[in-house]
């Protein structure tokens, strides 16, 4: 069996698990659960499959361990697996009725977001055809340039993190949600850093190829307009609990970081910059 036959018998699996477990628990996160896990796997089924024999493949599947071990991190100190559903979830299934949200979950939530996680990981399928490209420079550059972005997601969550505790321990008259940090320059900087290290992901592909122009960047691609979509439908969330909230945006990029305009430049302009 080829690698990837192996990477689409596992997501299967995983989308059925994800789908049966939301019937019997209406609980509708366990894609969520899964998110920073199976990737990690499908990479190293590809990885593997050489006997650890191509350094880039194996460098592939270290980036991707890394990335996968900070979000699980992150998604389990903020208590992602005591059973907690996503919030979102909740409110998007109050405004339907339950069999349109069904739908929703087994067509969006289950099976477009695994296929997705697929699609994010196909760069190694990529390398795997172009093995006899030798790693080399370029592969360095991407892999440190992978890490940089992988550190500046890190400090993004502590810094929303650390605001999150605070705020449970001061009085009400404080900010409600944070603008320090790389928070000043993005409203959503944990977002770009997620986005860009899929992408930097898909170049160890295209430098296997030896050229850009690889149908493997679909992956990238989608995760970014899912970003698109996920974000604007938190901030209308966020509009609604915090009026304030829209000065925030007047002044501040929405997701690449960016200094902040004056608020009577932001004012008279209209919304931030995207």
């Amino acid at each position: 069996m080829s690698p990837l036959s192996l990477v689409l018998v596992i997501a299967s699996a995983v989308s059925l698990l994800a789908w049966v477990l939301s019937l019997l628990t209406h609980d509708h996160s366990w894609v969520d659960r899964l998110w920073s896990v199976v990737p990690v796997v499908y990479v190293w089924v590809f990885a593997t499959s050489t006997g650890l024999s191509d350094a880039r493949l194996t460098v592939m599947a270290v980036v991707v361990t890394l990335w996968g071990a900070r979000l699980t991190y992150n998604f389990a100190r903020k208590g992602g697996y005591t059973g907690t559903e996503d919030y979102r979830w909740a409110i998007l299934r109050a405004r339907m009725p339950r069999w349109r949200f069904e739908l929703f979950n087994l067509f969006f939530i289950v099976l477009y977001q695994n296929a997705l996680l697929v699609l994010i990981t196909l760069p190694a399928w990529t390398a795997w055809e172009h093995r006899a490209t030798p790693f080399g420079p370029p592969d360095v550059v991407a892999a440190a340039l992978f890490v940089a972005l992988l550190a500046g997601e890190t400090v993004a969550d502590e810094q929303q993190w650390r605001f999150q505790l605070a705020k449970k321990t001061r009085d009400a008259a404080g900010p409600r949600f944070v603008q320090t940090g790389l928070w000043r320059y993005s409203r959503h900087p944990n977002f770009f850093f997620e986005q860009a290290q899929w992408w930097v992901f898909f170049l160890f592909g295209a430098i296997a190829a030896g050229s850009p122009l690889q149908w493997t960047v679909l992956g990238a691609a989608l995760l970014t307009l899912l970003f698109v979509g996920s974000t604007a439908f938190t901030e209308s969330i966020t509009r609604g609990r915090y009026p304030e909230y829209a000065a925030y945006q007047a002044t501040t990029s929405a997701v690449v970081p960016w200094p902040p305009r004056r608020r009577d430049v932001a004012a008279a302009a209209g919304p931030g910059r995207g």
